[in-house]
């Protein structure tokens, strides 16, 4: 797909994801690296244990494929190098805070000085810009600043960070980075011929980690707040988390019309084992949540049957659940560990693990394609380079020139993906939040539902105060702001014919269906591509079209306990309680965009359609990739341990004045910990090496946590940062909306809704300087562009539009 561009790769840890994807998809990548080598080089843990710049698994994880370059910036003849690499290079990545690059000579208006066609993406902390770009940082006071943290972990102790010991937040932000790249580097070859800056924030990035729940206060609904395995919200305890025989499974014991047939199979089930009557068995699951709120169901009432759900479940296996899942259609999946997960048989039968050879004659098992092309593979990628590796024979090669398709550039500020047409199947959220970001940046969505199987997003809060109505849902209207609606009855006769229509309007069709549905109705891809070969289509569902778990229903909370993110987030002395909710439906959307856009600029060269089936839980993968080689090449499974670091000590939520107010704190030094120390007035504890401080980090936890207990959180936000500490106060809705740098960046926005004023989405959550985003109405009600889509899209006429009606096919 990319096999045409030249990739610039100036990150370490914090962004090194985003050109490993660029690679995958065929694009040449070289990575630049000071002369001691990338940072990421020394990050444990290493293979066999060897520290030696050479074995860090976080390193091999993200750089195979790539030429390893070393320059030294410091040095004049370091900066020649790499201006002349960046005269003929396409796109280039940087992690360096805000400032490094400025300092080099590097602003985005000289490196378009230098080369008017480069896409030049730069990962941050908070921004490029803004009060706070220039804080101190670390995963956890990120996770702690998106709003995420604050949902996630045991109420009566700290918040927790998603990922556990293995940063997430840098993580989120390169892969959303990679398919931000992509969409500019399509406005360049299709329309201007020029590059431009785009600015990702890893804070903001993260912050899709809440599923929409940061958009509470802004719409006068109640934020929601942690439960081990959960959440409390209205003072209802949802658990999505049970320990069974083995372990602990995802169980989605929901209701509404999207979850409550599942649930209700799941009852049906626990009564024919003896474990409820059939009373309990036949509650309205459909109902239930209503119930609850308007206190038809007690409270109590709904504990009982949480207490019978648990002494079931403690008779059954991870084994015999996920079989379950499977026969009986509930909404059940094992918590796996990583040794679990690297011996998947759905990821062994989809072929997911690249065996790679190493120069040792070692053999290493990655996770390998994070989506499958039918026309344009993703590549099996080479080991890790080794320091320097390639450094004589690309600063040797002949000047290059970007590869550009316009020969006479415009300075155009039209939205980068208009005229792109997109047909969209998607529901819920993995699917929604990667059309959104298209639709952002200028995409015409029009999205196909029916009243009649009700997305399940629409019964999701937060709601305008607090009033739960399926067209006021603030994640259903975040996910689908932008997008027109066509409410069809796919069930009716003739529905598909319209849905044919629609498919020749459009340049891609996106579906997040099981895999049969689709064949159902005989709009499959083999399908479809009898009559438009030059379409695009992506289906995107938990596990992938193929394989055992293919047919599996479910949710991203399934996806992400499945795929190993809950077992290692927790307490060591309890059991995990996982990222919040649904955290593969927040990370695999960012794999999408780059999906679709991947195989957009393939059509563009060649006009060329293709496939792509991608699975939810191997694009999330992606993001635990140090963690599984840690089981495949050393034998140890991930474990949790709370929030604390494998590098930095003492690290941790500390609680401070107020109710269930906590900040987020770590020393990644010796200065940042002599300075902590010195604030707290435990100058005598200012010595201690970082090895000293991890030896005693439970006693440096009752320390610090007894010093902040007496602080106003905001104050000491502040006054930490002002001495050089990553510090940051653990955000929920209401302190996302105070929150400076957020609002700078357009965290949320007002926008039109029609039928309620105002209402609120995300803004976009990455930022491009000449062709910036614009979010400006929320998503369709229901049937709200019914008429002008079949008019202007199907091209009917009203007298047809008026036969569907009559016929009522439309809802």
């Amino acid at each position: 797909m990319l096999r045409d561009y030249r990739v610039l790769d100036l990150t370490d840890e914090r962004g090194h994801l985003a050109a490993f994807i660029l690679a995958q998809m065929g694009a040449e990548v070289i990575s630049i690296e000071p002369p001691a080598g990338s940072s990421a080089r020394r990050l444990a843990p290493f293979a066999e244990g060897i520290d030696d710049g050479e074995h860090s698994l976080h390193h091999w994880a993200y750089n195979r494929g790539k030429k390893s370059v070393v320059l030294d910036l410091d040095t004049p003849d370091g900066l020649s190098q790499l201006r002349r690499l960046i005269t003929g290079a396409d796109v280039m990545f940087d992690s360096f805070d805000p400032g490094v690059m400025e300092s080099l000579g590097l602003t985005p208006s000289e490196i378009a000085e230098l080369n008017p066609q480069m896409i030049d993406v730069s990962i941050t902390a908070f921004g490029g810009d803004g009060p706070k770009a220039n804080w101190e940082h670390s995963d956890l006071t990120l996770q702690a600043a998106a709003g995420n943290m604050a949902l996630t972990g045991d109420e009566d102790r700290s918040p927790l960070r998603a990922g556990g010991t293995l940063p997430q937040a840098f993580g989120n932000a390169a892969s959303e980075a990679a398919g931000a790249a992509l969409i500019a580097l399509f406005e360049r070859q299709s329309t201007s011929g020029l590059g431009q800056h785009i600015d990702v924030s890893a804070q903001h990035s993260m912050n899709q980690c809440t599923q929409s729940n940061s958009l509470a206060t802004p719409l006068g609904a109640t934020p929601p707040t942690r439960l081990a395995g959960g959440v409390e919200l209205g003072g209802i305890h949802i658990q999505v988390m049970w320990p069974c025989l083995d372990g602990f499974a995802s169980v989605s014991f929901l209701f509404g019309p999207a979850f409550g047939p599942f649930t209700s199979n799941l009852m049906n089930w626990v009564c024919e084992e003896g474990f409820c009557d059939e009373a309990t068995r036949d509650k309205d699951w459909v109902e239930y949540a209503m119930m609850l709120i308007d206190g038809r169901e007690s409270a109590e009432e709904y504990q009982r049957v949480k207490d019978i759900l648990t002494a079931f479940f403690a008779t059954k296996t991870k084994a015999e659940l996920l079989e379950a899942a499977m026969k009986r259609r509930v909404l059940i999946t094992p918590v796996t560990t990583t040794e679990e997960v690297v011996n998947s048989e759905q990821l062994d039968f989809r072929g997911y693990w690249e065996s790679v050879t190493h120069d040792d004659g070692s053999t290493v098992h990655y996770p390998g394609a994070f989506a499958k092309f039918a026309e344009t593979p993703l590549q099996v990628l080479a080991e890790a380079p080794h320091l320097g590796e390639h450094t004589v024979q690309v600063l040797n090669e002949p000047d290059r020139s970007a590869d550009i398709a316009i020969s006479e550039p415009v300075a155009s500020t039209a939205l980068p993906l208009k005229g792109v047409k997109v047909l969209d199947f998607m529901w819920a959220m993995a699917g929604p939040a990667a059309s959104r970001v298209l639709a952002d940046y200028g995409a015409e969505i029009v999205r196909v539902e029916s009243a009649n199987k009700l997305d399940a997003v629409r019964s999701l809060s937060p709601f305008p105060a607090d009033v739960a109505d399926p067209d006021k849902s603030g994640i259903y209207h975040n996910m689908n702001a932008g997008k027109r609606g066509l409410t069809l009855d796919m069930a009716k006769p003739g529905a598909i014919d319209v849905i044919w229509d629609l498919i020749d309007w459009a340049d891609v069709v996106l579906e997040s269906f099981s895999p049969k549905a689709m064949t159902a109705w005989d709009i499959d891809y083999e399908q479809v591509r009898k009559r438009r070969p030059d379409i695009i289509m992506a289906s995107s569902c938990l596990m992938g079209q193929t394989g055992p778990l293919a047919m599996l229903a479910g949710f991203g909370t399934m996806a992400a306990a499945i795929s190993g993110f809950f077992y290692p987030v927790g307490w060591t002395d309890r059991a995990p309680t996982g990222p919040y909710s649904a955290y593969t439906d927040y990370t695999s959307p960012r794999w999408l965009v780059a999906s679709v856009m991947g195989a957009l600029e393939h059509k563009r060269r060649t006009g060329q359609g293709q496939y792509i089936d991608l699975s939810q839980a191997e694009a999330a993968l992606h993001l635990m990739t140090p963690a599984l080689l840690e089981y495949s090449v050393n034998g140890n499974v991930w474990e949790r341990a709370g929030n604390r670091d494998m590098v930095f000590a003492p690290q941790g939520g500390y609680r401070t004045k107020g109710n269930d107010n906590w900040i987020a704190i770590s020393c990644k030094d010796d200065k940042q910990w002599q300075s902590l120390a010195e604030e707290m007035n435990r100058g005598d504890l200012s010595h201690l090496t970082v090895d000293e401080r991890h030896a005693r980090h439970n006693e440096l936890d009752s320390i610090v946590s007894a010093w902040t207990v007496k602080q106003e959180g905001v104050a000491l936000m502040e006054r930490l940062q002002a001495l050089g500490v990553a510090a940051h106060i653990v955000q929920n809705s209401p302190e996302l909306v105070a929150d400076e740098q957020m609002t700078h960046r357009g965290c949320f926005v007002e926008v039109a809704h029609a039928s309620h004023d105002p209402f609120f989405v995300d803004g976009t959550r990455f930022h491009m300087s000449r062709t910036p985003a614009e979010v400006t109405h929320a998503g369709p009600i229901f049937g709200e562009h019914s008429f002008e889509v079949l008019m202007e899209c199907a091209g009917y006429d009203p007298d047809q539009i008026a036969d569907l009606a009559v016929a009522e096919l439309l809802e």
